[in-house]
């Protein structure tokens, strides 16, 4: 699991890193350029992540295939994959552009506005490289091959750096672009991973048979409304996941500023502590179905167990760095000393959620691995927005306990869901305690 996992997690920390690195490299053009290429990256990611997402049903279908030994289905969920995202970037794509147009009511400085706008419109032409980006990426994963989507992730960052140095500020001939030449450095960026993924599955299936050229190219609809089951919960889980964050943020920029700011800071701490579990998740999902493929329901319990334990192990680790070194942490960010008061109490509500956090990050990775996304889709928009973001609205503003309160809503939410979620792994994999000719999750596709 482990060896499994870390690469994953590493690339879970790059993806992370690239958006860090934009921000950091466009500082030096002063507070507008920084306000401009964190809205345009928002509205890109607000809508992208969605799509990505739909393609998250993959790492089930192709690790099953490959967990029953039949790597000529592999190759069909491939070409499936790629032709979805063919399909949905484009509808993608044109909802940019119409977002785009519409910046200018939002009520933004007009300086902000008039480079978030070319750094919104040069993003949208990674759309379609970043979902072919995710289609390669889970067709690997799901066969158990995460090396090079880490050595992508960290190929892409060195890109990343090279050519916003490049573009920004005009260096080795180049005209000077600014935030644009940020925009046009992740863009091609983004090219280079799906190009270097492809690159990689052309190579490991040299020699092979049944070969990947030698598959057929036609679209069975079965197979792609399997896909689209499996995917559109799994996309709309992390859109209301993502999506509650970014309302909690919302609700903290109608508070003081330290207020907002700590709250800033404390989500990306714990942001970035959330990017282990979750490439644990990963990995969870492929082992338990590649269990599954075999019809082996003990493998898939230990696999499922084992993600959870990890997951669960590391993020009561971060639960304790919250409580031993929060000053630390902060401090890293700001130097402003109310900011850093009030992110530390952020913090101690925050290594609360921590371990219900981790459980339920890998609950819905495992529970993918299963065939289920729409029970995690389900119980996140019950748990936070039903009942966390609600609770947090009422403290804060209610009963006047500011951004603590809202911070103890997105408690209860996770506490919540991290609970619901686990009881749910328990109880189906249980039921998966029978005879291995009974062990039939995902059921075989007519071709």
């Amino acid at each position: 699991m482990v060896t499994l996992a870390m690469p994953v997690v590493v690339a879970e920390i790059g993806w992370v890193a690239m958006g860090l690195v934009d921000t950091l490299m466009v500082g030096p053009l002063g507070p507008e350029a920084i306000g401009a290429v964190g809205i345009g990256s928002a509205v890109f990611m607000g809508v992208v992540i969605f799509a990505m997402g739909v393609l998250l049903g993959l790492d089930t279908l192709v690790s099953h295939a490959y967990g029953a030994g039949r790597v000529d289905e592999c190759h069909r969920w491939l070409v499936h994959g790629a032709v979805l995202s063919l399909f949905v970037a484009l509808p993608v794509t044109m909802l940019m552009f119409t977002l785009s147009s519409l910046l200018g009511g939002w009520g933004l400085d007009p300086t902000v506005l008039g480079l978030a706008r070319p750094y919104l419109d040069v993003l949208i032409w990674s759309v379609l490289p970043l979902l072919l980006y995710a289609t390669f990426r889970r067709y690997l994963q799901g066969m158990g091959v995460v090396r090079p989507v880490m050595v992508a992730l960290v190929m892409a960052n060195i890109t990343n750096v090279v050519i916003n140095w490049v573009l920004i500020y005009g260096k080795l001939g180049a005209p000077a672009m600014g935030v644009r030449g940020s925009a046009w450095a992740t863009v091609l960026s983004r090219v280079a991973m799906a190009a270097y993924l492809l690159v990689v599955i052309v190579q490991r299936e040299r020699g092979r048979r049944p070969g990947l050229f030698e598959t057929s190219l036609a679209i069975d609809s079965a197979w792609m409304r399997r896909l689209l089951a499996l995917g559109v919960p799994a996309a709309s889980q992390i859109t209301l996941e993502v999506g509650v964050f970014a309302a909690s943020t919302a609700l903290a920029g109608r508070l003081v500023p330290i207020a907002l700011a700590a709250h800033q800071i404390a989500i990306h701490i714990a942001a970035l502590s959330f990017m282990v579990p979750l490439g644990v998740a990963s990995a969870g999902a492929v082992r338990v179905g590649h269990a599954l493929g075999r019809r082996d329901a003990a493998g898939a319990e230990r696999a499922g167990w084992t993600a959870l334990l990890l997951g669960a192990g590391f993020m009561a680790c971060t639960a304790a760095a919250f409580v031993l070194i929060p000053r630390a942490l902060m401090s890293a960010f700001t130097r402003d000393e109310g900011v850093i008061q009030l992110g530390v109490s952020l913090l101690a509500v925050a290594a609360i959620f921590q371990l219900f956090d981790g459980i339920q990050g890998v609950a819905t990775g495992i529970l993918r691995g299963l065939g289920d996304t729409r029970t995690p889709m389900l119980w996140n928009l019950v748990a936070h927005w039903f009942i966390g973001l609600p609770s947090g609205y009422a403290l804060c503003f209610a009963l006047g306990r500011g951004v603590i309160g809202l911070w103890w809503g997105l408690s209860i939410g996770l506490i919540i869901c991290g609970v619901a979620l686990l009881v749910v792994w328990s109880r189906r994999i249980r039921a998966l305690e029978k005879p291995a000719t009974d062990v039939s999750p995902v059921p075989e596709p007519r071709i």
